[in-house]
């Protein structure tokens, strides 16, 4: 089914004390997007970059989600960290926190939760990890979304279990025949008109090319377009062009309905 509106979501914040990742253009793309994935201090943020990044938010009207992964600043939360999956849900409880003082300080309210990297594929995959993080985040909040992709075990239990759970679609990452994205831990520089195709494709017909050479059917409530991607912000201003263009409107996510 065609979209008439969609999100539009970037992780944002994703620097530490003095070292910015990606070009730098957080204060850029902002304004541009409906959602941002605020990093939480494990793979990359620290508390000054998330009381400024949340400031940032709220002065664009965008909503705000907690951006937690593992903790692992040194591999920008890339790198797959053994644990249990009760000290993982732990650690995100704890970066959750930590973001959400930082809203109800600026007068706002955190709307989703997004793991981050590596966290968020292994979630995709592990049954008990996205069981216990989904009833974690309903007994914080019954009302707090949760992003992740379509073909993923967290959207399966996210449904069952009635929380609200948003689908993404990433612009700037590749897909396999399963609907997964394929996880890199570097990303080349795009072609923005290649990208915002890719979007408008996507929106329009609910297909995707993938790395196997093949088309997949694709749906989702928002678009994922990482800051730390080369040229992050030309890829953001080409997409939302496309969109506009199509008469697609980038407005904060409605969740999937739940069963």
């Amino acid at each position: 089914m065609r979209k008439q509106t969609i999100d539009l979501n970037s992780d944002m914040g994703e620097g530490f004390g003095p070292w910015t990742i990606g070009d730098g253009v957080d204060e850029a793309i902002m304004p541009l997007i409906s959602s941002a994935n605020i990093a939480t201090g494990f793979h990359a943020g620290d508390p000054n970059i998330m009381a400024r990044t949340v400031q940032l938010a709220k002065q664009a009207g965008v909503g705000i989600g907690a951006h937690p992964g593992f903790r692992d600043l040194a591999g920008f939360g890339r790198r797959t960290i053994a644990e249990t999956p009760q000290a993982l849900v732990n650690d995100i409880v704890y970066q959750l926190g930590a973001l959400r003082e930082f809203a109800r300080f600026a007068g706002v309210s955190v709307q989703h939760v997004k793991p981050h990297g590596a966290l968020y594929m292994l979630a995709a995959r592990d049954e008990g990890l996205s069981e216990l993080l989904v009833e974690t985040v309903q007994r914080l909040d019954p009302a707090l979304m949760l992003y992740c992709m379509e073909s993923s075990v967290t959207y399966r239990i996210a449904r069952e279990l009635g929380q609200p759970v948003i689908r993404e679609f990433y612009a700037d990452r590749d897909y396999d025949r399963s609907g997964s994205i394929v996880f890199t831990r570097r990303v080349g520089r795009l072609d923005p008109a290649q990208v915002a195709e890719k979007v408008v494709r996507a929106c329009v017909e609910g297909r995707v090319a993938t790395v196997d050479g093949g088309d997949i059917d694709i749906d989702f409530d928002s678009v994922c377009i990482h800051s730390d991607t080369p040229g992050a912000l030309h890829l953001v201003e080409a997409t939302r062009a496309a969109l506009a263009r199509h008469d697609i409107r980038i407005a904060a996510p409605l969740p999937a309905p739940a069963h």
